[in-house]
């Protein structure tokens, strides 16, 4: 057992209960929600506590939110709907992909100093502490910047022992280059969990992963390109080859965003395809896994067992 950080103050590790280690409450260009309102739809932060009193209501019990500073984190935010809505919120520091012409140059030691401040001291003037630490790095494998990331992470784990999550893109198996670095720095495997890891149905690239001894964030359900159905199989088949405690079921949903006029995909069709929010995984996925042949007993683990042992480092 452990203390970790949510946004409301420390936390035993004992006390996480059901828990989704990649999810958004709000998103949008760093700062957008303070400084641009009107770019978001009415009452946001009604909506935002709505969706997670549901969450609450439905067995939810903590949520990760994986928003960095560049994807607009805004932790005073996170702080009043985890108050409202009675879910336990995690806010995290690192870096996305959107890496600053400004900070050209910076050096990983630099950004560390950065990280472990959020985890010591505070984030943005306040006294909220980032409970994890992330990195990210997508189709064009690992960037220079994203280097200076990864190393900036790692120093930051060795200070503070905060676990790392890393947004990687797993048709370009772009996990064995990040974890190539974070080896070099010394960072324990079973320290790290690799997200979107199921927007490619290839079994023996998880497996190699989880053997490593990583956590693997199962999100992005529903999702696109990888059908619901499939992606639980694969869950499925991790499970029954012995990995169920490594596993850490999410959606990887935003529950905010901003408004545009012409969005890509309509309200709509997002609740069209998920129209339990973030009890999806509970209301469509549990079952089909439970059809497959899971028992009650593993999928109660499922959503406990991975996550605390990603924050406890077991």
């Amino acid at each position: 057992m452990a203390k970790i950080n949510t946004v409301l103050g420390p936390m035993e590790t004992a006390d996480l209960g059901t828990t989704l280690t990649h999810e958004h409450l709000l998103v949008g260009p760093a700062g957008s929600y303070r400084d641009f309102p009107e770019l978001f739809v009415p009452q946001v932060f009604d909506m935002v506590v709505e969706g997670l009193k549901a969450a609450k209501a439905g067995g939810i019990d903590t949520i990760v939110d994986a928003t960095t500073a560049d994807l607009g984190r805004d932790v005073e935010f996170l702080a009043e709907a985890s108050q409202a809505s009675g879910v336990n919120v995690l806010a995290c520091t690192g870096w996305w992909l959107d890496f600053p012409r400004f900070f050209e140059g910076i050096s990983p030691d630099q950004l560390a100093d950065v990280f472990t401040r959020e985890i010591e001291v505070g984030i943005s003037g306040t006294d909220i502490k980032a409970g994890v630490l992330k990195s990210a790095s997508d189709m064009e494998g690992v960037t220079p910047n994203d280097a200076v990331v990864l190393r900036a992470i790692a120093r930051a784990y060795h200070r503070t022992k905060v676990p790392i999550m890393l947004h990687s893109y797993a048709p370009g198996q772009v996990a064995r280059q990040q974890l190539a670095i974070l080896e070099e720095e010394g960072v324990p495997m079973n320290r790290i969990k690799i997200d979107h890891p199921l927007s490619r149905s290839d079994e023996e690239y998880l497996t190699w992963l989880l053997d490593q001894g990583c956590f693997l964030s199962m999100d992005s359900f529903p999702g696109m390109g990888v059908s619901p159905h499939a992606r639980a199989q694969t869950m499925k088949n991790l499970m029954d080859a012995g990995y169920a405690d490594q596993l850490c079921p999410s959606h990887d949903i935003v529950q905010a965003r901003i408004k545009v006029a012409d969005p890509m995909i309509s309200d709509e069709e997002r609740l069209k395809a998920n129209p339990h929010g973030y009890l999806y995984i509970h209301q469509e996925i549990f079952p089909r896994l439970k059809e497959m042949g899971a028992t009650d007993e593993e999928l109660g683990r499922l959503c406990v067992a991975g996550p605390r042992g990603f924050f406890e480092g077991v």
